[in-house]
């Protein structure tokens, strides 16, 4: 069969594949959209009524099905269903209707989908590797099937969004980001592979549900489970050398630990600490755009103080060290709290990510304290007057009214960034944010929330979301062949987020782009990090021109193709 991934809308693909053989592929099926010749040379009369279907017939056909539904949850499995029966026509929904789509087919709802992966699931997508099958991870991987392939993303089900360990539904996060791979930066599905390393899960509400896909084990740790992710990275770089590796949603006992260790063997990244951090990076410089607070000025706190708090705060000193602090200066601007309060020298287990981030005692030596010995939220907010305050801790409501009315004191434009997933586990409502500083809060979340209100008029809430980043962070490195991926392709990231939003240009405008314009904002993306790829010396090199038409060369428009009957022989 020809490569569906490499030629042009009007190209024509070559298959052997006849009859139901072809339309059970869903990279491959048109459904009622193949015409009467294509129904004739590959065996299709009978098997759809005759109306011969456009693109535009079958997509509204789909939506009326799909918003018919009641619950987010079911339009979420419809769509599953959609993409694993007719690929085309569910990335031609998705791109059309992006602003509609992308929290069904991401978050908030993805979170519910990997809750009942195992009650929904229905056709194979993507890998499981099961660690009893962990001596056949080579074998598994060599398939043909998989020859093409040039970016991964894979997940241990261990930390999904705010929802804790899914185990094997864990694998509904990397069908939902590839998804996004393909809708937003226009990468070719068949160039991507799911991947879930199932090591077992200690929920116990999976391990008792009857239904449960996976591997029946409490959660693999230590030796055993690093021996089991070395065997993969050493499988996954012998067979595709050049592939992009996304680890996504694992624990932050090990997200952070396993990125330090391969990031130089792979050309890899973490999204949940580098991509998070870049587009907090990119929503807090299109705030400054409102607030005018330069960036060297920022008091930044940040609720959470795991791999994605240490993430979001890495690059964000860096970048003020950029904008001329030095690193000294800039470290005194950030204020991590974790469940114990506030990071504190001499405070018992801080990690590695953590340590530059830790506060002198002398710094908040006389600071007012609800509680003698623990400095929580409250105090920070009360002592610190923060200027941004930034959610990752999964903790639903955290951000409480005596929190947000204290900074709101303390700052003309409070920027404040409740970024937990799913909706459940939003650090704050944003309808509530807004009530608590009269008015005056820049706000983004991690998950879609409707408009706010306040003196009678709507205040859009920008969704501060990954997708913006990883997408074109992926077509960038495709597009200059990018060996590693470094913090610089992503503070470029950020940047080129911020750069186009609206308020560049106005003051009162949003702080990122909508949503229906996520393409060319991954465009924007890749351009910027195949550059600084070239530029840290980790890709090949071409001038703009040629960039430009390798980015472009990429792009795949879901359009059906015609087709051609291939001698099997």
């Amino acid at each position: 069969m020809s490569d569906p991934s490499t030629a042009g809308s009007e190209t024509p693909i070559k298959t052997s594949l006849t009859g139901y053989d072809l339309v059970n592929k869903p990279l491959l099926n048109k459904g009622m959209a193949f015409n009467e010749r294509e129904r004739g040379i590959f065996r299709l009369h009978g098997l759809f009524p005759p109306h011969i279907a456009t693109m535009d017939e079958q997509i509204e056909r789909r939506l009326r099905v799909m918003r018919a539904f009641s619950t987010d949850f079911e339009r979420y499995a419809f769509l599953r269903d959609l993409q694993d029966t007719n690929e085309t026509l569910f990335y031609a929904v998705l791109v059309r209707h992006l602003d509609e789509l992308l929290p069904l087919v991401y978050t908030p709802t993805v979170g519910e989908g990997c809750q009942h992966f195992s009650e929904i699931w229905r056709k194979p997508r993507g890998i499981f590797l099961s660690f009893p099958n962990k001596h056949r991870i080579r074998e598994i991987l060599a398939d043909p099937l998989f020859d093409r392939v040039r970016v991964i993303v894979v997940s241990d089900g261990e930390r999904i969004l705010g929802l804790g360990d899914q185990g094997a539904g864990g694998m509904g996060i990397p069908i939902g980001k590839l998804s996004l791979y393909t809708g937003c930066a226009g990468i070719h599905p068949d160039l991507t592979l799911p991947i879930l390393l199932d090591v077992g899960t200690n929920n116990r509400e999976r391990l008792d549900n009857p239904l449960y896909i996976g591997w029946r084990h409490e959660r693999v740790v230590g030796a055993e489970y690093d021996a089991f992710v070395e065997e993969f990275v050493d499988a996954v770089a012998e067979r595709w050398p050049n592939v992009l590796l996304q680890w996504e949603d694992f624990a932050g006992s090990n997200a952070s630990r396993l990125l330090a260790k391969y990031r130089d063997r792979l050309c890899t990244f973490n999204d949940d600490i580098q991509g998070t951090a870049a587009i907090a990076a990119g929503t807090l410089l299109a705030a400054i755009n409102v607030t005018g607070v330069k960036l060297t000025e920022q008091r930044i706190a940040v609720l959470g103080a795991g791999s994605a708090g240490c993430g979001i705060a890495s690059l964000l000193l860096r970048a003020m060290i950029d904008a001329g602090l030095s690193e000294a200066q800039a470290r005194k601007s950030f204020f991590l709290v974790d469940r114990n309060g506030l990071l504190v020298e001499g405070m018992e287990g801080i990690t590695p990510a953590q340590v530059p981030f830790v506060q002198q005692h002398d710094a908040v030596s006389g600071w007012s304290l609800d509680k003698p010995n623990q400095i929580g939220l409250l105090d920070v907010v009360r002592n610190a007057k923060p200027t941004v305050l930034i959610g990752v801790s999964g903790q639903a409501g955290a951000f409480t009214e005596p929190v947000v009315r204290a900074m709101a004191q303390g700052v003309e434009r409070p920027v404040i960034f409740p970024l937990s997933n799913p909706t459940s586990r939003s650090e704050a409502i944003p309808q509530q944010l807004i009530e608590w500083t009269e008015g005056r809060a820049l706000v983004g979340t991690g998950s879609p929330f409707p408009p706010a209100q306040w003196q009678g008029k709507l205040i859009p809430i920008d969704q501060t979301n990954n997708s913006y980043v990883f997408p074109g962070v992926g077509l960038g490195v495709l597009a200059v062949n990018a060996k590693r991926v470094t913090e610089a392709m992503f503070m470029v990231a950020g940047k080129a987020v911020a750069s186009m939003s609206p308020t560049v240009h106005d003051r009162n405008g949003r702080l990122l782009p909508p949503v229906d314009q996520l393409r060319a904002v991954s465009m924007a993306v890749a351009k910027a990090v195949a550059i600084q790829a070239q530029a840290d010396g980790v890709a090949e090199a071409c001038d703009e021109a040629t960039l430009n038409q390798r980015i472009n060369a990429i792009v795949w428009e879901p359009k059906y193709r015609p087709y051609e009957l291939e001698d099997p022989s």
